[in-house]
């Protein structure tokens, strides 16, 4: 892996806005109609609601010759030890080198007093279904759920933490 995983900064944000959006369009091409993809990440990925992630929860960025090529959000730890993985997404072309392995464990050795670590996977995504059952992450249940008139079918995943 040649990338450099930190903290993301103010300065990210359109970075991180664009990886967000490229990452979708790849993944969920033929999964989620492209209209509710655009609508949902013009909200996710607000320049507002970029600020309120940064300062509510832990937002790390992979970078290569100082370009943001992939990000990953953490939860704060609730009470109970508890986390979210809101998101991890990469570019399309560095998937597989190893950068989401990486800013997967940044978060997990970041995160004091974590205990489990959950994250929510649209069913028809094989890649990431395939990447964090790799990760030693076990399906915790499935629901359905609503965006903009879609219905998603979401696997609830989690990994116990040592």
């Amino acid at each position: 892996m040649n990338a450099f995983i930190r903290s993301m900064e103010e300065k990210d944000i359109s970075a991180v806005q664009h990886v967000a959006k490229t990452s979708w369009g790849s993944t969920y091409r033929g999964i989620i109609p492209e209209a509710i993809q655009q609508k949902f990440l013009s909200n996710a990925y607000s320049e507002g609601m970029m600020q309120r992630r940064m300062e509510r929860s832990l937002i790390y960025v992979a970078e290569r010759n100082g370009e943001v090529i992939g990000f990953a959000n953490f939860s704060s730890v609730k009470e109970n030890g508890e986390v979210e993985l809101s998101a991890i997404y990469l570019i399309p072309e560095v998937q597989g080198e190893g950068i989401g392995t990486a800013l997967l464990e940044k978060g997990l050795n970041e995160l004091e007093n974590a205990t489990k670590l959950f994250i929510n996977v649209e069913e028809k995504n094989q890649l990431g279904m395939r990447f964090y059952k790799a990760k030693g992450f076990q399906t915790h249940g499935a629901f359905e759920e609503e965006l903009d008139d879609y219905i998603l079918k979401t696997i609830r995943m989690v990994k116990e933490i040592d």
